[in-house]
């Protein structure tokens, strides 16, 4: 027999592998790995990476929200940065610290790691895995060591405890102010302070992971008449009526907000134009069953438009608003795009 050092190392390639017998071995790695495939969406986390984050092991929905869903809100713009730069080839590779949420509602810092294993013809990530590694140790360790550089350790945690609570009403606070800003005072809708806020990041999203993303503008048709027959006590209480009716027409993970007097936005994330119509008709039937204001039976006009590949927030809302106009044009109560 010859000498071991003459051995030749086995060598392989992942892409070499197809995705049950990858899945497979995935399942024996005690470390969080992830295999995504572009193309259908589909996300599969190995039993590690789950019991990383305290939940039981494929407890989680298999798509990429699931990873926006535990990432700690304050980590996520960078980490997208680091992510989009290494899909659209500008950077060599993607690697990134951040929090996640657990399954109790805590947070660990993971190390993130991932590599292209296929492309489309078109340059577009087709398949991609990758690895989460607890740092929660390395963090600690660290803390603890920026700790121990002060003579005056008592003292430090002591004062720390109290920046805790300190920062802790801050934090309820700042979460109120937060909800009266983005909160209109009339409906409890989101207002069009949140609506400017939410909807760059929808289309950002829509883009990253090539989903559909649809608008409805309306608004409540002749509502000057109401108004100015009835009052405008008796025109609130009519906006607070028909907001109720959308609300109810919502689905989870829709935006309902105010854009202005009697015009709405519902934001509509991975639906596409046929069923964003059948929402707004939904929506168009149900208003029938509204309590008239005084003789005046409560419709709505509505336009509806999906995003195009690579647009903007401005544009998309700019031709909801345009579609709006056409069913004004043809009578109202109308639904157009």
């Amino acid at each position: 027999m010859g000498d071991a050092t003459d051995i030749e190392p086995l060598k392989f390639n992942l892409s070499d592998f197809n995705e049950d017998m990858l899945h497979t071995i995935m399942e024996l790695v005690s470390d969080g790995i992830w295999d995504w495939n572009a193309n259908t969406g589909f996300v599969y986390r190995n039993p590690g990476w789950y019991e990383m984050l305290g939940y039981t092991p494929h407890s989680l929905h298999n798509n990429v929200l699931t990873w926006e869903t535990v990432m700690h809100p304050d980590d996520y713009s960078r980490v997208m940065a680091l992510f989009d730069d290494y899909l659209n080839q500008r950077a060599p590779g993607y690697q990134a610290e951040y929090r996640c949420r657990r399954q109790d509602g805590t947070y660990t810092w993971i190390e993130d790691r991932g590599y292209i294993l296929a492309r489309n013809a078109d340059g577009s990530v087709a398949r991609m895995v990758g690895a989460h590694r607890s740092i929660e140790d390395k963090k600690r360790l660290l803390e603890q060591l920026e700790r121990r550089n002060h003579s005056l350790e008592a003292l430090v945690e002591e004062r720390t405890r109290e920046l805790s609570r300190v920062n802790q009403q801050l934090q309820i606070q700042l979460e109120e102010n937060r909800k009266l800003a983005e909160t209109d005072a009339l409906t409890s809708v989101a207002n069009r302070y949140r609506l400017e806020k939410t909807l760059p990041q929808e289309c950002d999203r829509a883009q990253r992971f090539r989903q559909p993303l649809s608008l409805i503008a309306m608004d409540i048709d002749d509502f000057k008449i109401i108004n100015d027959h009835y009052g405008h006590a008796l025109g609130d209480a009519a906006l607070v009526q028909v907001v109720e009716c959308l609300k109810s027409c919502a689905r989870d993970g829709d935006l309902l907000s105010r854009w202005g007097g009697d015009e709405f936005i519902l934001i509509l994330p991975n639906t596409p134009l046929t069923d964003a119509r059948d929402i707004a008709e939904t929506i168009r039937h149900n208003l029938t069953n509204l309590l008239p204001v005084g003789d005046f039976q409560v419709t709505m006009s509505f336009g509806v438009a999906q995003r195009f590949e690579e647009e903007q927030q401005t544009g998309l809302l700019a031709r909801a608003d345009q579609a709006l106009y056409r069913s004004k044009m043809m009578g109202k109560n109308v639904i157009s795009g």
